[in-house]
């Protein structure tokens, strides 16, 4: 029962700092089609790893993360209002190049079932 509770603060979070992410003007991040992917949560609430990926490849998205690194402090503020934290996590985000993956794969599916047609 007690990992319930860090499994929905992290689905949480994971959706408010995507929308902090559409917000943020650092030219670094607005410009990227960015996806947070994962959000893994300590029990205690105190230490958060976001997992960012970008479209464009694992070079946008560490760029992006070095963006979003910059833009902690703010991130934090903002998830505390939004989700009403007495206190915010510590948040690290991390390059993930898992959508990236995921669309190499879609192209290789539907190349071959154009051959197979």
């Amino acid at each position: 029962m007690a990992g319930y509770r860090a499994d929905r603060m992290s689905e949480d979070i994971k959706r408010e700092i995507a929308s902090v992410i559409r917000e943020l003007k650092d030219p670094r991040v607005s410009g990227k089609m960015l996806t947070v992917v994962h959000v893994d949560v300590t029990h205690d609430l105190s230490y958060a790893k976001v997992y960012v990926s970008a479209l464009d490849g694992i070079d946008s998205a560490k760029e992006a993360v070095k963006g979003l690194t910059a833009a902690t402090g703010h991130i934090r503020r903002e998830i505390t209002n939004r989700l009403h934290l007495r206190v915010a996590p510590e948040i690290k985000f991390i390059a993930d190049d898992s959508v990236e993956h995921s669309f190499e794969i879609f192209k290789k599916l539907e190349k071959s079932k154009k051959n197979d047609d």
